[in-house]
């Protein structure tokens, strides 16, 4: 038996009415959104790359069935409407009618079955592993698309966002090598902008997609993504009014409270509640002495996060509590006590194997900020008495020392896609640990008891089950120490106040430019 997804009910009407975020004004049609883009991405088929420059392009040009706002919740885009059975198990979408692809061709629920169960099972990987879960997809009507689960996966009605499950024209990829595609060099999606041009190393140029579903949207007439490759000049291009939006992470965080304070200038830490982005110190339990529970108590109580935020990150962000970031569901706040505790530090690594071995800290390459707080975590670790050594490295570098287990300890920081099952796990699954990967259990944390419970969360219909089995896990996890957790990143996104709603849903510049508008008063 089906019931209705009552959410969706709900707020159907808010999704069609309007953007996600409240209103600022009446708005004004027409203008100019000039956005910092960095670095430049590879390419712009998101279904082939899935890096955060990619995305935020892409996210405009690409749809998926839903949208997310800042709790999480889902709302309708290309579906406007769904259906979950009693079990969990079948997903019910209808489509919107009436939407085309930018090349005037009519978006159908061929399209939804192709890009989910060929296109994005072959080329996203990620994805391939969501789909995993699934055991058919029906094409009833071409409005209509059901996806059969061959067990239920809480997380599922979670992944409907481009980045994850953008929509593909079947009628241009059927048939053809999807990599080498012609295509993917002028990418063809629903979204309410169009790709007009792509200046190497200056500038990609969206325009209106006029023929856009939702009436009178998007608003401004066209978005150019410059390519300015050096943070200060980012900041420069910002105050010279050559660039309207400093997505989080384009300046150097000592900058921010400066470019905050300048006239007109407006930022928001919103938006970034779908990716969770949490950052750790990788632990490389291979290696003696980091494989004593001890040790790695000893250097979590060390770690000084508080003074990391404040100096650091000017105040933004916060200080993590485990291995969920806040934003992510069944987060567990009160997990066992990992706090800046240097007395009991010092006593920890006196009981442990500890014996004057020299640490080898990865600091990851991306910019001042980072690079000092790698400095900052040497001095904590010294100050009970560790030998700590900093290890340089360009980008390419830190990806191979990560990938071959070439370090002790290693900066990093990666998204959690909203839930547990989608973003957490494959960091400390026991099947997930093999070299060759930055992004997977880098620090072969090995529990066959939190793999079981990882993959039973997953499966439970009832988020009550999983929140409750979900707060086991992170327990469990945090009392094992396989990392170093430091602080949920605080990226804000600073604009002109005249740039009404830049940030509106919880994937932020990534697919909310459909519902900005420029105040020209």
């Amino acid at each position: 038996m089906m019931k209705p997804f009552r959410i969706a009910v709900a707020v159907m009407a808010i999704a069609l009415a309007g953007p996600l975020a409240a209103q600022d004004g009446e708005p004004q049609a027409g203008g100019t959104l000039n956005v910092v883009i960095q670095p430049e991405p590879p390419g712009l088929m998101i279904g082939l790359i899935q890096n955060g420059p990619t995305q935020m392009v892409a996210g405009e040009i690409y749809e998926s069935l839903l949208r997310y706002d800042f709790d999480l919740t889902p709302h309708p885009q290309l579906a406007e409407s769904w259906e979950i059975s009693e079990d969990g198990k079948t997903y019910t979408f209808k489509l919107r009618d009436g939407v085309t692809f930018h090349d005037g061709k009519p978006f159908t629920s061929d399209d939804v079955k192709f890009s989910m169960d060929v296109f994005l099972r072959e080329s996203h990987s990620r994805t391939r592993t969501y789909m995993e879960h699934v055991e058919s997809i029906d094409t009833p009507d071409p409005l209509t698309v059901v996806f059969h689960l061959k067990q239920p996966f809480g997380p599922f009605i979670g992944i409907f966002e481009p980045g994850t499950a953008p929509m593909v024209p079947k009628h241009i990829y059927e048939g053809t090598d999807f990599a080498t595609n012609p295509a993917n060099n002028t990418p063809i999606g629903t979204g309410p902008f169009k790709f007009d041009e792509w200046v190497k190393g200056s500038y990609i140029h969206l325009v209106k997609n006029e023929n856009y579903y939702i009436e009178g949207k998007p608003y401004v007439d066209d978005v150019y993504y410059h390519v300015i490759p050096d943070a200060a000049s980012r900041a420069v291009a910002y105050e010279t009014g050559k660039v309207d939006v400093l997505p989080g992470g384009a300046v150097e965080n000592f900058d921010v409270p400066r470019i905050r304070d300048m006239e007109n200038t407006c930022i928001t830490d919103k938006g970034w509640e779908f990716f969770g982005p949490l950052s750790w110190i990788w632990i490389n339990m291979n290696n003696k002495p980091l494989d004593d529970l001890k040790v790695r108590q000893a250097m979590m109580h060390a770690l000084d996060r508080e003074f990391a935020k404040d100096a650091l990150w000017n105040g933004l962000g916060k200080v993590a509590t485990g291995p969920l970031s806040s934003s992510t569901r069944f987060y567990a706040g009160d997990t066992p006590d990992i706090s800046y505790d240097p007395v009991k530090a010092k006593a920890l690594l006196a009981d442990s194997s500890y014996n004057g071995e020299t640490i080898r800290l990865l600091g990851l390459p991306y910019g001042e900020t980072w690079q000092r707080w790698a400095e900052a975590v040497k001095q904590n670790l010294t100050e009970i008495g560790m030998k700590v050594e900093i290890v340089p490295s360009d980008v390419a570098g830190w990806n191979q020392k990560v990938s071959d287990r070439d370090f002790d300890l290693a900066f990093t920081y990666l998204y959690q896609y909203g839930d547990p099952a989608l973003g957490v796990s494959r960091t400390y699954m026991g099947n997930n640990a093999a070299p060759g990967s930055p992004w997977n259990n880098v620090s072969n944390y090995q529990n066959p008891e939190t793999d079981k419970m990882f993959n039973e969360a997953a499966e439970m219909a009832k988020p009550e089950d999983r929140r409750a089995a979900y707060k086991t896990i992170q327990d469990q996890i945090v009392a094992d120490v396989p990392n170093l957790w430091l602080l949920e990143l605080g990226l804000p996104t600073i604009y002109r106040c005249n740039i009404k709603n830049p940030v509106n849903t919880a994937l932020g510049v990534n697919d909310g430019f459909r519902d900005v508008w420029i105040d020209k008063k």
